[in-house]
């Protein structure tokens, strides 16, 4: 199914990072700024994150022994200090995930840069070193986006979708390692329900949940695949939610020949097996398109729609 696996570390079958995207109220802030202060029940859901969640998960990562990676917004790392130093005091990562989770394709090119190094300035300060990686808030990654990444130094980028094993993206200028996931690994179309974020669906149940996440795995096992969770604190830090995590990775840890990994080691190990060209990976050239395509000129509008 997959016809080019990496090989993973000690012969594993598949690597598992479960990432979290640490937004507490930062998405409120954005959707609504001159209101957010009055949507109390909101920004209590979301503060849920650090204040609850964040604690839980790294006591649960630390019972089975991993490390692994979290997407903090610069904003929230200032705001959620002691979330942040419970994160990094058991070793794990603190990804990029823009300042308040603004999104990249919809800024000017130049609130891109000055957003991606804020932020990044931010990360230095708290870590001691500069983001090893990024995943663009909601995945709006942009046009211009990997310039400014191969030029301020990032090794990868967990922003698309593109494969179910790792890949290069790459410009006239260096790559960075693509680490990519998909919807379906999302707790997002699972778990949320807000409607001062306009989204109101069915909430699956923990099981209903777990079983999607569990089939990912299990092919990723058996193919030798990336798998890679983009959960959010507020959303799977809940009580019984997170109770079926820790299932879940017994589930994992018991079916055996899994690398749970950070994103900076698994970006690490792409990187290391290029250079000493025991895998050869695929390569996506960036941008994929400098502008509209003409075939959708004005002539045609009725192709649009």
């Amino acid at each position: 199914m997959i016809k080019n696996p990496p090989p993973w570390p000690n012969g594993a079958r598949c690597a598992v990072s479960i990432t979290f995207d640490m937004d507490a109220d930062s998405i409120l802030h954005l959707a609504h700024h001159a209101s957010a202060h009055n949507r109390v029940q909101a920004i209590s859901m979301l503060r849920y994150g650090p204040e609850v969640a964040v604690p839980r998960i790294v006591e649960m990562y630390r019972r089975f022994g991993i490390r692994q990676t979290f997407f903090v917004p610069a904003w929230c790392i200032e705001r959620y200090p002691q979330a942040v130093e419970t994160i990094l005091r058991d070793g794990h990562e603190i990804g990029h995930h823009g300042y308040l989770h603004e999104h990249p394709n919809g800024l000017p090119e130049e609130e891109q840069v000055y957003w991606l190094r804020r932020s990044s300035e931010v990360i230095k300060r708290v870590t001691g070193r500069h983001p090893r990686g990024i995943r663009a808030p909601t995945y709006k990654f942009s046009a211009a986006m990997l310039d400014h990444l191969v030029a301020d130094g990032f090794n990868y980028d967990a922003s698309l979708m593109g494969d179910d094993v790792p890949y290069l993206l790459s410009n006239d200028h260096g790559s960075v390692v693509e680490l990519p996931t998909h919807y379906g690994l999302d707790d997002w179309p699972h778990y949320m329900a807000s409607r001062d974020l306009s989204y109101i669906m069915p909430v699956k149940s923990p099981a209903q949940a777990m079983d999607g996440f569990r089939a990912e795995f299990d092919a990723a096992w058996q193919h030798g695949g990336l798998w890679i969770a983009v959960w959010h604190p507020f959303l799977s830090g809940r009580l019984a939610r997170c109770c079926a995590i820790a299932d879940l990775i017994e589930y994992m840890m018991k079916k055996g020949d899994v690398w749970f990994a950070p994103m900076e080691d698994i970006a690490a190990h792409i990187r290391t097996i290029v250079a000493n060209k025991t895998w050869v990976p695929r390569v996506d050239q960036l941008p994929y398109y400098t502008g509209p395509i003409p075939e959708l000129g004005e002539a045609e509008p009725s192709l649009a729609h």
